[in-house]
């Protein structure tokens, strides 16, 4: 009888330790996802800037960009003006300035790291054994973000 309550003490003892690690682990990837949208929309916003600063006629559009701020309730609305920047900057008949280039660069990075933050943590929240035990929390479930691929440079 002994060794059936330190075989159960033991399982006990895992479960409580894979339920402690795997909460930690979401904990540091939503932190993560945080972190990355935070510097998507820092990207976002110095590539709205000097699309109004450098570029006739899209101030107006680079000021209602700046102005929604990238958090989920407003992704969408975010998103469709991003799309309209990003309209403007490829049907420039000029060439396009290289910090632009360079700022439309780093809005492609830190899109692909968000995405991929926000893959990485959908997988572990979505699990069977994460949701019965509510792992995480009341964190809502992170969203993707979708931009206009802003190739610019040939």
């Amino acid at each position: 009888m002994m060794v059936v309550y330190v075989l159960l003490a033991m399982v006990l003892t895992a479960l409580v330790l894979w339920a402690y690690f795997t909460a930690q682990r979401l904990n540091r990837l939503h932190i993560r996802t945080d972190s990355a949208r935070q510097a998507l929309q820092a990207a976002l916003d110095r590539r709205a800037a000097l699309a109004g600063a450098l570029l006739p006629g899209t101030l107006e559009l680079a000021r209602r960009a700046e102005a929604i701020p990238l958090v989920y309730s407003r992704f969408e609305d975010r998103a469709r003006v991003e799309r309209e920047v990003s309209g403007v900057i490829l049907r420039q008949q000029q060439p396009v300035p290289e910090p632009l280039i360079d700022a439309a660069t780093r809005v492609e990075l830190a899109h692909r790291f968000y995405n991929d933050a926000v893959s990485d943590t959908r997988d572990l929240r979505t699990r069977y054994a994460v949701r019965i035990f509510r792992l995480g929390g009341t964190a809502p479930l992170p969203e993707y973000f979708e931009l206009l691929d802003t190739d610019m440079v040939d």
